[in-house]
Protein backbone atom coordinates (compact mmCIF):
# COMPACT_ATOMS: atom_id res chain seq x y z
CA UNK A 1 0.00 0.00 0.00
CA UNK A 2 1.03 3.76 -0.44
CA UNK A 3 2.66 5.58 2.26
CA UNK A 4 0.20 7.17 4.51
CA UNK A 5 0.07 9.74 6.94
CA UNK A 6 -3.05 9.90 7.89
CA UNK A 7 -5.26 6.96 9.62
CA UNK A 8 -9.39 8.09 9.46
CA UNK A 9 -11.34 5.56 10.92
CA UNK A 10 -15.20 5.86 10.23
CA UNK A 11 -17.73 4.27 12.32
CA UNK A 12 -20.87 3.72 10.21
CA UNK A 13 -24.60 4.07 11.61
CA UNK A 14 -27.38 3.82 9.62
CA UNK A 15 -28.09 7.94 9.89
CA UNK A 16 -24.70 9.16 10.38
CA UNK A 17 -21.11 8.32 11.01
CA UNK A 18 -18.46 9.26 12.90
CA UNK A 19 -15.45 10.31 12.08
CA UNK A 20 -11.25 10.32 14.08
CA UNK A 21 -8.29 11.12 12.53
CA UNK A 22 -4.76 9.92 13.69
CA UNK A 23 -0.85 9.98 12.53
CA UNK A 24 -0.29 7.36 14.96
CA UNK A 25 -2.11 6.05 18.24
CA UNK A 26 -0.27 8.78 20.44
CA UNK A 27 -1.15 11.64 18.11
CA UNK A 28 -4.91 12.16 17.12
CA UNK A 29 -5.73 15.43 14.99
CA UNK A 30 -9.40 15.18 15.30
CA UNK A 31 -11.75 13.05 16.92
CA UNK A 32 -15.62 12.30 16.27
CA UNK A 33 -16.57 14.70 13.99
CA UNK A 34 -20.11 13.49 13.39
CA UNK A 35 -21.77 13.46 9.48
CA UNK A 36 -25.04 12.53 8.19
CA UNK A 37 -24.75 9.25 6.21
CA UNK A 38 -26.73 11.01 3.03
CA UNK A 39 -25.41 12.26 -0.15
CA UNK A 40 -25.31 15.58 1.43
CA UNK A 41 -23.59 14.25 4.38
CA UNK A 42 -20.74 13.00 2.26
CA UNK A 43 -20.87 16.09 0.44
CA UNK A 44 -19.51 18.00 3.30
CA UNK A 45 -17.07 15.18 5.00
CA UNK A 46 -15.42 15.44 1.30
CA UNK A 47 -14.85 19.30 1.37
CA UNK A 48 -13.93 18.94 5.31
CA UNK A 49 -11.02 16.05 4.16
CA UNK A 50 -9.79 18.94 1.68
CA UNK A 51 -9.99 21.43 3.77
CA UNK A 52 -7.97 19.72 6.08
CA UNK A 53 -5.88 18.21 3.86
CA UNK A 54 -6.45 14.64 3.55
CA UNK A 55 -5.99 14.04 0.26
CA UNK A 56 -5.93 11.07 -1.66
CA UNK A 57 -2.17 10.46 -1.45
CA UNK A 58 -1.65 11.07 1.88
CA UNK A 59 -4.48 9.02 3.86
CA UNK A 60 -6.63 5.92 3.58
CA UNK A 61 -10.17 5.85 5.43
CA UNK A 62 -10.69 2.68 7.17
CA UNK A 63 -14.55 0.90 8.57
CA UNK A 64 -16.12 -1.90 9.37
CA UNK A 65 -18.41 -3.82 7.01
CA UNK A 66 -21.64 -2.74 7.86
CA UNK A 67 -23.51 -4.04 4.58
CA UNK A 68 -25.63 -1.31 3.58
CA UNK A 69 -24.68 1.23 5.94
CA UNK A 70 -20.93 1.76 4.14
CA UNK A 71 -21.71 1.11 0.78
CA UNK A 72 -22.74 4.72 0.04
CA UNK A 73 -19.85 6.57 1.41
CA UNK A 74 -17.20 3.47 -0.03
CA UNK A 75 -18.70 4.08 -3.34
CA UNK A 76 -18.78 8.00 -2.85
CA UNK A 77 -15.25 8.43 -1.21
CA UNK A 78 -13.58 5.67 -4.17
CA UNK A 79 -15.27 7.35 -7.23
CA UNK A 80 -12.77 10.64 -5.75
CA UNK A 81 -9.61 8.11 -5.61
CA UNK A 82 -9.34 8.08 -1.64
CA UNK A 83 -8.25 4.50 -0.36
CA UNK A 84 -11.07 2.93 1.31
CA UNK A 85 -10.56 -0.44 3.17
CA UNK A 86 -13.05 -2.13 4.76
CA UNK A 87 -12.27 -4.65 7.79
CA UNK A 88 -14.46 -7.73 9.36
CA UNK A 89 -16.18 -6.49 12.36
CA UNK A 90 -14.86 -8.90 14.75
CA UNK A 91 -11.08 -8.35 14.01
CA UNK A 92 -11.65 -4.96 14.87
CA UNK A 93 -12.89 -5.92 17.96
CA UNK A 94 -10.44 -8.39 18.51
CA UNK A 95 -7.85 -6.30 18.57
CA UNK A 96 -8.69 -3.95 21.74
CA UNK A 97 -9.49 -4.71 24.95
CA UNK A 98 -13.10 -5.49 26.27
CA UNK A 99 -13.09 -3.42 28.92
CA UNK A 100 -13.75 0.08 28.98
CA UNK A 101 -16.17 2.74 27.05
CA UNK A 102 -18.01 1.70 24.30
CA UNK A 103 -19.50 4.32 21.73
CA UNK A 104 -19.30 5.78 18.63
CA UNK A 105 -16.63 7.87 19.18
CA UNK A 106 -14.40 5.23 20.74
CA UNK A 107 -15.53 2.86 17.56
CA UNK A 108 -13.89 5.55 15.19
CA UNK A 109 -10.85 6.20 16.88
CA UNK A 110 -10.42 2.30 17.35
CA UNK A 111 -11.00 1.83 13.70
CA UNK A 112 -8.30 4.96 12.83
CA UNK A 113 -6.05 3.33 15.26
CA UNK A 114 -6.39 -0.01 13.72
CA UNK A 115 -5.99 0.88 9.90
CA UNK A 116 -2.35 2.32 11.38
CA UNK A 117 -1.42 -0.97 13.18
CA UNK A 118 -2.42 -3.33 10.31
CA UNK A 119 -2.03 -1.02 7.64
CA UNK A 120 0.01 -4.15 5.39
CA UNK A 121 -3.05 -6.48 5.73
CA UNK A 122 -6.10 -3.84 5.43
CA UNK A 123 -8.61 -5.16 2.49
CA UNK A 124 -8.94 -2.69 -0.01
CA UNK A 125 -12.15 -1.81 -1.21
CA UNK A 126 -13.48 -1.75 -4.42
CA UNK A 127 -16.68 -1.64 -6.11
CA UNK A 128 -18.44 -4.64 -7.10
CA UNK A 129 -18.70 -6.05 -10.19
CA UNK A 130 -22.34 -4.97 -11.41
CA UNK A 131 -23.44 -8.43 -12.01
CA UNK A 132 -22.06 -10.09 -9.24
CA UNK A 133 -24.08 -7.11 -7.20
CA UNK A 134 -27.87 -8.09 -9.00
CA UNK A 135 -26.58 -11.91 -8.40
CA UNK A 136 -25.96 -10.99 -4.53
CA UNK A 137 -29.24 -9.19 -3.77
CA UNK A 138 -31.09 -12.13 -5.92
CA UNK A 139 -29.44 -14.18 -3.45
CA UNK A 140 -30.43 -12.29 -0.14
CA UNK A 141 -33.99 -12.15 -1.57
CA UNK A 142 -34.08 -16.07 -2.35
CA UNK A 143 -33.01 -16.33 1.52
CA UNK A 144 -35.77 -14.05 2.79
CA UNK A 145 -38.18 -16.16 0.58
CA UNK A 146 -36.87 -19.62 2.21
CA UNK A 147 -36.86 -18.07 5.35
CA UNK A 148 -40.61 -17.08 5.05
CA UNK A 149 -41.36 -20.52 3.27
CA UNK A 150 -40.28 -22.32 6.19
CA UNK A 151 -42.15 -20.38 8.58
CA UNK A 152 -45.56 -20.95 6.52
CA UNK A 153 -44.48 -24.59 6.55
CA UNK A 154 -43.96 -25.05 9.96
CA UNK A 155 -47.29 -22.89 10.71
CA UNK A 156 -49.41 -24.82 8.38
CA UNK A 157 -48.36 -28.05 10.29
CA UNK A 158 -49.39 -26.77 13.54
CA UNK A 159 -52.49 -26.02 12.22
CA UNK A 160 -53.06 -29.42 10.53
CA UNK A 161 -52.75 -30.74 13.59
CA UNK A 162 -55.39 -28.51 15.73
CA UNK A 163 -58.08 -30.02 17.27
CA UNK A 164 -60.31 -28.16 15.04
CA UNK A 165 -59.32 -27.88 11.54
CA UNK A 166 -59.77 -23.96 10.12
CA UNK A 167 -59.40 -25.18 6.47
CA UNK A 168 -59.50 -21.62 5.33
CA UNK A 169 -56.86 -20.95 7.25
CA UNK A 170 -54.97 -24.03 5.83
CA UNK A 171 -56.15 -23.04 2.09
CA UNK A 172 -54.86 -19.60 2.42
CA UNK A 173 -51.11 -20.90 3.99
CA UNK A 174 -51.18 -23.51 1.19
CA UNK A 175 -51.41 -20.73 -1.31
CA UNK A 176 -48.93 -17.96 0.14
CA UNK A 177 -46.20 -20.92 0.61
CA UNK A 178 -47.13 -22.03 -3.42
CA UNK A 179 -46.26 -18.36 -4.58
CA UNK A 180 -43.18 -18.33 -2.40
CA UNK A 181 -41.75 -21.64 -3.77
CA UNK A 182 -42.94 -20.08 -7.52
CA UNK A 183 -40.83 -16.71 -6.64
CA UNK A 184 -37.83 -18.62 -5.83
CA UNK A 185 -37.70 -20.52 -8.76
CA UNK A 186 -38.16 -17.01 -10.74
CA UNK A 187 -34.89 -15.91 -8.94
CA UNK A 188 -33.03 -18.86 -9.80
CA UNK A 189 -33.82 -18.14 -13.16
CA UNK A 190 -32.81 -14.81 -13.28
CA UNK A 191 -29.56 -15.88 -11.26
CA UNK A 192 -29.14 -17.91 -14.44
CA UNK A 193 -29.47 -15.54 -16.66
CA UNK A 194 -27.43 -12.79 -15.14
CA UNK A 195 -24.75 -15.60 -14.95
CA UNK A 196 -25.00 -16.53 -18.54
CA UNK A 197 -24.90 -12.43 -19.25
CA UNK A 198 -21.12 -12.24 -18.12
CA UNK A 199 -18.66 -14.34 -20.12
CA UNK A 200 -16.54 -14.42 -17.71
CA UNK A 201 -18.65 -15.29 -15.06
CA UNK A 202 -20.29 -18.12 -16.74
CA UNK A 203 -16.73 -19.45 -17.59
CA UNK A 204 -15.69 -19.05 -13.91
CA UNK A 205 -19.41 -20.59 -13.06
CA UNK A 206 -18.91 -23.37 -14.99
CA UNK A 207 -15.63 -24.31 -13.42
CA UNK A 208 -16.92 -24.46 -10.23
CA UNK A 209 -20.11 -26.30 -11.04
CA UNK A 210 -17.96 -28.93 -12.19
CA UNK A 211 -17.28 -30.14 -8.39
CA UNK A 212 -19.29 -32.40 -6.83
CA UNK A 213 -22.14 -30.77 -4.44
CA UNK A 214 -21.61 -27.83 -6.23
CA UNK A 215 -25.06 -25.90 -7.04
CA UNK A 216 -26.40 -22.93 -8.28
CA UNK A 217 -26.14 -21.35 -4.88
CA UNK A 218 -23.33 -22.39 -3.28
CA UNK A 219 -21.72 -21.47 -6.86
CA UNK A 220 -23.14 -17.93 -7.00
CA UNK A 221 -22.35 -17.23 -3.09
CA UNK A 222 -18.47 -18.52 -4.34
CA UNK A 223 -18.55 -16.04 -7.50
CA UNK A 224 -19.61 -13.48 -5.09
CA UNK A 225 -16.96 -13.98 -2.25
CA UNK A 226 -14.34 -14.52 -4.75
CA UNK A 227 -15.09 -11.61 -7.36
CA UNK A 228 -15.23 -13.72 -9.60
CA UNK A 229 -11.98 -15.41 -8.80
CA UNK A 230 -9.80 -12.12 -9.30
CA UNK A 231 -9.37 -11.93 -5.43
CA UNK A 232 -6.45 -13.84 -4.24
CA UNK A 233 -7.62 -15.70 -1.13
CA UNK A 234 -5.99 -18.64 0.87
CA UNK A 235 -9.23 -21.61 1.53
CA UNK A 236 -7.82 -21.89 5.12
CA UNK A 237 -8.94 -18.12 5.84
CA UNK A 238 -12.16 -18.62 4.23
CA UNK A 239 -12.66 -21.49 6.37
CA UNK A 240 -12.29 -19.02 9.26
CA UNK A 241 -14.29 -16.32 8.18
CA UNK A 242 -17.07 -18.16 7.13
CA UNK A 243 -16.84 -20.43 10.30
CA UNK A 244 -16.24 -24.01 9.36
CA UNK A 245 -12.61 -24.13 11.19
CA UNK A 246 -12.40 -26.59 14.29
CA UNK A 247 -11.07 -24.61 17.02
CA UNK A 248 -9.22 -26.76 20.02
CA UNK A 249 -10.49 -25.19 23.45
CA UNK A 250 -8.39 -27.00 26.26
CA UNK A 251 -6.92 -25.13 28.95
CA UNK A 252 -4.65 -27.39 31.96
CA UNK A 253 -6.10 -29.88 33.22
CA UNK A 254 -9.77 -29.06 34.04
CA UNK A 255 -10.73 -27.89 30.73
CA UNK A 256 -11.02 -30.06 27.67
CA UNK A 257 -13.61 -29.87 24.98
CA UNK A 258 -13.78 -31.33 21.49
CA UNK A 259 -12.55 -29.19 18.81
CA UNK A 260 -15.93 -26.57 17.60
CA UNK A 261 -16.12 -24.64 14.61
CA UNK A 262 -17.26 -21.15 15.88
CA UNK A 263 -19.80 -20.64 13.40
CA UNK A 264 -18.84 -17.26 12.65
CA UNK A 265 -19.43 -15.04 9.13
CA UNK A 266 -21.90 -15.94 6.74
CA UNK A 267 -24.45 -18.14 7.65
CA UNK A 268 -25.36 -19.07 4.63
CA UNK A 269 -22.18 -19.84 3.06
CA UNK A 270 -21.97 -22.08 6.19
CA UNK A 271 -25.33 -23.55 5.54
CA UNK A 272 -24.67 -24.42 1.96
CA UNK A 273 -21.18 -26.13 2.38
CA UNK A 274 -22.84 -28.08 5.22
CA UNK A 275 -25.78 -29.39 2.90
CA UNK A 276 -23.18 -29.89 -0.02
CA UNK A 277 -21.15 -32.13 2.39
CA UNK A 278 -24.46 -33.92 3.25
CA UNK A 279 -24.78 -34.69 -0.30
CA UNK A 280 -21.51 -35.48 -0.78
CA UNK A 281 -21.73 -38.29 1.96
CA UNK A 282 -24.67 -39.45 0.60
CA UNK A 283 -24.12 -39.85 -3.49
CA UNK A 284 -20.03 -39.62 -3.71
CA UNK A 285 -18.42 -42.75 -3.10
CA UNK A 286 -15.35 -41.44 -2.25
CA UNK A 287 -16.49 -39.15 0.76
CA UNK A 288 -19.11 -42.10 1.52
CA UNK A 289 -16.12 -44.32 2.09
CA UNK A 290 -14.51 -41.12 3.87
CA UNK A 291 -17.09 -40.77 5.87
CA UNK A 292 -17.58 -44.44 7.28
CA UNK A 293 -13.97 -44.94 7.99
CA UNK A 294 -13.97 -41.97 9.96
CA UNK A 295 -16.97 -43.27 11.66
CA UNK A 296 -15.12 -46.73 12.62
CA UNK A 297 -12.18 -44.72 13.92
CA UNK A 298 -14.81 -42.67 16.37
CA UNK A 299 -15.32 -39.42 15.24
CA UNK A 300 -18.02 -38.16 15.58
CA UNK A 301 -20.70 -37.38 12.26
CA UNK A 302 -21.33 -33.76 12.89
CA UNK A 303 -16.96 -33.15 13.26
CA UNK A 304 -16.75 -35.84 9.77
CA UNK A 305 -19.36 -33.28 7.86
CA UNK A 306 -17.48 -30.40 8.87
CA UNK A 307 -14.52 -31.73 7.67
CA UNK A 308 -16.02 -32.90 4.11
CA UNK A 309 -16.82 -29.15 4.07
CA UNK A 310 -13.29 -27.97 4.39
CA UNK A 311 -12.17 -30.52 1.94
CA UNK A 312 -14.97 -29.15 -0.35
CA UNK A 313 -14.07 -25.71 0.11
CA UNK A 314 -10.33 -26.27 -0.44
CA UNK A 315 -11.11 -28.42 -3.53
CA UNK A 316 -13.16 -25.21 -5.22
CA UNK A 317 -10.32 -22.71 -4.75
CA UNK A 318 -7.85 -24.82 -6.42
CA UNK A 319 -10.32 -24.62 -9.42
CA UNK A 320 -10.14 -21.20 -8.76
CA UNK A 321 -6.59 -20.94 -8.83
CA UNK A 322 -5.60 -23.27 -11.77
CA UNK A 323 -8.72 -22.11 -13.96
CA UNK A 324 -9.18 -25.65 -14.53
CA UNK A 325 -12.47 -27.79 -14.13
CA UNK A 326 -12.86 -30.82 -11.45
CA UNK A 327 -10.74 -33.97 -12.30
CA UNK A 328 -12.43 -37.35 -11.05
CA UNK A 329 -10.09 -39.54 -8.94
CA UNK A 330 -7.31 -36.54 -9.41
CA UNK A 331 -4.47 -37.21 -6.92
CA UNK A 332 -1.46 -34.61 -6.78
CA UNK A 333 2.16 -36.34 -6.93
CA UNK A 334 5.10 -34.96 -5.46
CA UNK A 335 7.84 -33.69 -7.20
CA UNK A 336 11.22 -35.03 -6.12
Amino acid sequence: MKDVTYFIGVDIASDNFVVSVCKDPDNFISKATVWDNTPEGYDKFLSWLKDNGYTPDNCVVCMEATGVYSQGISYFLTSRDYTVTVEPPLEVKKSFPTHGHKNDPVDSANIAEYAYRYLDRLHLWQPPDEVLKHIKTLLTTREHITRTMNSYDNSLRALKREQVVTQDAVDIHKRIIKELRASRRDIDKQIKELINKDESIKRMYGLVSTVPGVGLQLGSHILIMTECGRKELNYRNVASYVGISPWDHESGTSVSNRPRSKKNGPGQVRKLLYLAAMSLREHNDHFREYFERKIAEGKTGRLIINNIANRLLKIIFGILRTKRPYIKGYVSVPIY
